[in-house]
């Protein structure tokens, strides 16, 4: 959900490259995880009810977050974490930025290229 609406807003064009725990992939798919939350605090009005997220789903979304973190990937393949070489951003900043999009349900708390802190 999150890269398409980036797609759709032009911020995957616009996107900054580079690896790193601060570099532009990791804000471009912190701010896809953000979009993914806003997209979860409006799924059931938007779709007239026929979706229903519930807080068991919240942590679930939370849960698939944190096991896809570059820590934890890292950690289970190499048996040590690089933080120089993140593509996607560790645990806490996904589930950080997800949560940052549903708690405000507003786009615009997903600005992770102006963000000081990831």
């Amino acid at each position: 959900v999150g890269h398409h609406v980036q797609n759709l807003t032009g911020a995957m064009r616009g996107a900054q490259r580079g690896a790193g725990a601060e570099g532009g992939s990791v804000r471009t798919e912190l701010q896809a995880d953000c979009y993914a939350g806003v997209w979860a605090a409006h799924a059931g009005e938007a779709s007239g009810g026929a979706i229903a997220i519930n807080q068991a789903d919240i942590e679930d979304g939370l849960g698939a977050a944190a096991a896809v973190g570059d820590d934890a990937l890292q950690q289970k393949s190499q048996g040590q974490v690089q933080p120089d070489s993140f593509t996607h951003g560790s645990s806490a900043q996904r589930m950080r930025w997800f949560r940052a999009g549903y708690e405000s349900g507003d786009p615009k708390s997903c600005d992770t290229f102006s963000a000081r802190s990831l």
